[in-house]
């Protein structure tokens, strides 16, 4: 299977937070685009995230620990960890998540 990032649909996250989703039967991959000065909320999920930072600097806190994500870092936020992010600039991402996220589809 081949998919065009731009067919996909977009879903907002939160407020400058946009995505674009592929599901496979275990995963699923996201196209991030987050614009500078969102802020991803505090929250917690029981998937496995890994995020890799394609552009930009990102501001995360993943339980209570706070990094500069920069491009070609990635970082892992294990099942269940409290995480939150601000963008101190415009930023592309790419997100892994697993199990699958059934409420990303």
């Amino acid at each position: 299977m081949t998919i065009n990032i731009d067919d996909i649909k977009t879903k907002e996250l939160a407020k400058g937070i946009t995505g674009r989703y592929v599901h496979s039967k275990n995963v699923t991959v996201g196209y991030v685009n987050i614009d500078k000065g969102a802020i991803l909320p505090i929250h917690s999920h029981v998937n496995e995230q890994i995020t890799q930072i394609i552009s930009g600097r990102l501001e995360m806190t993943i339980d209570g620990v706070t990094k500069i994500l920069e491009p070609n870092t990635i970082t892992v936020i294990p099942s269940n960890a409290i995480h939150s992010a601000v963008a101190l600039t415009d930023c592309i991402a790419i997100d892994t998540f697993y199990p699958i996220r059934e409420d990303y589809k």
